[in-house]
This record gives C-alpha cells, structure tokens and sequence, in this order.
C-alpha cells in the first residue's frame, strides 16, 4: 500500500532534515577542530555519523514502500562560532527543532492512517529524548565550566572519548 501524499512529502522532508543536521554537525567539528579541541570535535563527528544513519532509516523505510524519494536542499550550515558553549547551545536546538518535527510526523501518520509508519517514528521518538538529553548535559557542564580553560580542556577529554553506538 502507497504511502499518501501528505506522509510522503513529511518523510521526505525529514531525510533532508536529517542530513542537513548531520552537515550542521560536521561544520561544528570543524570548528572545533580550528580551536585545538579535538574531542568536541570527535563527539561532533561522531554525532554528524548519527544524524546520517538517522536519515538513512528513515530513506529505506520510504524505499521499501516503494516510494520515490525527493531530497530537498541543504542550507550552508554556520561554520564559525564564539565559544565551545555557543556551538553545543546551537546543537540543543537544532535537537530540539528535529524532535518537534519528529512529533509532528507521529501526528501525521496517526491522522493519515499510516500506521506501518508509528514504531519507525516511536524508535526516533525516544532517540530524540535521549539525543536532547546527551546535548542538554554538554550545555549544562559548558556553563558550568565558564572560562576556566582546564574545565574546558577536562570536558574536551571527556566528550572526546564517547564510543559510537552498537
């Protein structure tokens, strides 16, 4: 059964989403890496990886539908930042701006009876809670930190030595 046209154009808008985000975090870890800090800019990596297998999940659902699928454009990201805090503030919410559309599409698919559609969007449901969670924890030891330059470079370790998931 087709996906309609509503659901279609949402899941496709998500893809773009998606990837536009993990091109957000790959600018971010080059920032990052211009500031000597190597493990922000690893745990953006890592996170811009993320974001990309987010949009592939969601692009093999669509395919396996037997739909088309229609990348919109992606935007040139901000590249150039004020402070370490700055650049994980822009994360949160660009996290957040994923999870309300993520709610969104959860919204469309129950009004749209496309209920194949529900546990997909469930599994990004709960990513979005933990992936707030990770970046609203970064922010919170960012300012917490301030302008103590060994804060700065503890934190830089530590967010440096996130694993990739399973």
């Amino acid at each position: 059964m087709p996906l309609t046209k509503k659901m279609l154009a949402a899941l496709n808008d998500q893809i773009t989403m998606e990837l536009s985000a993990s091109h957000a975090y790959l600018a971010m870890a080059g920032w990052f890496e211009s500031q000597n800090l190597p493990g922000m800019a690893t745990w953006m990596q890592l996170q811009s990886t993320e974001e990309r297998d987010h949009a592939l999940k969601l692009f093999g659902f669509v395919a396996d539908r037997g739909e088309d699928i229609s990348l919109g454009p992606i935007e040139a990201p901000k590249a150039v930042f004020g402070s370490a805090l700055e650049v994980f503030e822009a994360a949160l919410a660009q996290e957040k701006s994923v999870t309300a559309s993520i709610n969104v599409l959860y919204t469309l698919a129950n009004a749209e009876g496309e209920f194949e559609a529900i546990p997909l969007i469930t599994w990004f449901i709960n990513e979005q809670v933990e992936e707030e969670a990770l970046v609203d924890q970064a922010v919170e030891d960012l300012r917490r930190a301030g302008d103590d330059s060994q804060a700065l470079l503890l934190l830089d370790r530590e967010l440096g030595s996130r694993q990739t998931e399973a």
